[in-house]
């Protein structure tokens, strides 16, 4: 398990969906940016997704009770 996913996992349901809030409002301004031709680093696009599937898959795992390790 990578150290982001260790990260993510100690968090409380509150926090994560707090920081699901946080990234939604992120990649937005990414997307923006990114269709006015102001975006400087391409890749955060990816990076912003892929943590907000993440948490995601932790939060559905908590609610149908599947423990990870």
């Amino acid at each position: 398990m990578s150290k982001q996913m260790k990260e993510l996992r100690s968090l409380n349901d509150t926090e994560l969906n707090a920081k699901l809030a946080d990234l939604k409002e992120e990649l937005f301004n990414l997307r923006f940016q990114s269709v006015t031709g102001q975006l400087e680093n391409p890749m955060r696009i990816r990076e912003v997704k892929k943590t907000y599937a993440r948490i995601q898959t932790i939060l559905t795992e908590r609610k149908m009770g599947i423990n990870q390790a």
